[in-house]
């Protein structure tokens, strides 16, 4: 049970409509305050950009969650999954803990918004940025978002399952936030390529989500996707205002949340093989940049021109819009991958 369709298409609907209307604003008010990124030996522009886009696609985000977290509690019977063999006290408790998980998220997104705001305006030193995202980490942990337990990757069994102890689990939590975050960080070095990166990974999760009916991930990532394409068009090349830091921490934040949050045994959440997969591409990029930086002695948080989008236009001469469109069509790869290996496209050829 995943709930009407009409929620998801509202959800997209209002985070895309959200995120296009208020982006001319965000534009504005970095012009006239400041906030502007300025050309320098990584960047890949020539004049100084408004660096703060990532305020209106959470805008968009939140505005729809709310929107229709609201109008699913109120008017739309069984949205959030419940076991119908379950007392009426255990469902209502089963719906509590869905819509505890979407304000949890929303919570943490501020905060990891805060953290990006203020590196985009006041500017963090790496190691202060980096202990801003363990602090944000450890309280989704304490609000409950952890690795509990992960699905069996070799076992056809759907309730196959390995629970690591409390030790593994949180160091792996705090590994993943972390991780997540920064790997998504990396990625937006190109105009567009963030944005129209998290607008296809997130349509496919929500098509795995569906698969495994767990409508509170596919609401999540469906109203991500329409907040990242209702600014694509200010983003992509030339473009008009960057994401920063801003926008970089808060999706990463959201992607690694959606892969731990769950409110079945069916979710997705609890299976982290899929996400990785949708991922891959800012995950392995990240790997090859620690082992790279750390094999010539440089520090970890060092900038460098050696990432994966760098290397096409550096290496291989292409110009920033065939890179950035060619790093989605291997997301959409990627993305199909993942469908593929949850199942989803045996369960849309059933359903047809």
């Amino acid at each position: 049970m995943t709930g009407p369709i009409y929620l998801y298409i509202a959800g997209f609907m209002l985070a895309g409509v959200a995120s296009t209307l208020l982006t001319p604003f965000i534009i504005q008010l970095a012009h006239h305050v400041g906030m502007m990124d300025e050309v320098g030996d990584r960047r890949m522009h020539d004049e100084p950009k408004p660096r703060i886009g990532g305020v209106a696609v959470f805008f968009g985000f939140s505005f729809a969650l709310f929107a229709v977290l609201g109008v699913a509690l109120t008017h739309v019977h069984g949205f959030f999954p419940v076991d119908p063999h379950e007392s009426p006290i255990a469902q209502l408790r089963d719906q509590l803990d869905a819509a505890h998980n979407l304000v949890g998220l929303i919570f943490g997104s501020m905060l990891i918004l805060g953290v990006g705001l203020w590196d985009d305006i006041m500017g963090m030193r790496p190691r202060f940025k980096f202990g801003a995202q363990v602090v944000v980490a450890i309280i989704s942990m304490v609000y409950g978002f952890h690795i509990g337990f992960i699905h069996h990757p070799f076992s056809h069994d759907p309730n196959d399952y390995i629970y690591p102890p409390w030790w593994v689990a949180y160091p792996l939590t705090l590994l993943w936030y972390v991780g997540m975050m920064n790997a998504i960080n990396f990625i937006d070095g190109l105009d567009g390529l963030l944005t129209g990166f998290a607008a296809i990974s997130c349509l496919f999760l929500f098509a795995i989500a569906l698969t495994k009916g767990d409508p509170v991930i596919a609401l999540v990532v469906v109203a991500l996707a329409g907040a990242a394409l209702g600014f694509l068009p200010y983003n992509f090349n030339p473009a008009r205002i960057i994401l920063g830091d801003t926008g970089s921490l808060f999706i990463g934040y959201v992607f690694a949340t959606v892969s731990i949050i769950g409110t079945s045994k069916t979710a997705i959440a609890v299976g982290l093989i899929a996400p990785l997969v949708v991922l891959a591409l800012p995950i392995l990029d990240t790997a090859a940049a620690i082992y790279r930086r750390a094999r010539s002695g440089k520090r970890i948080t060092e900038a460098d021109r050696g990432h994966f989008h760098h290397q096409l236009i550096f290496r291989y001469g292409l110009n920033v819009r065939q890179a950035v469109l060619l790093i989605y069509a291997i997301c959409i790869v990627l993305g199909a991958v993942a469908l593929f290996l949850a199942g989803g496209f045996h369960a849309f050829g059933r359903a047809a």
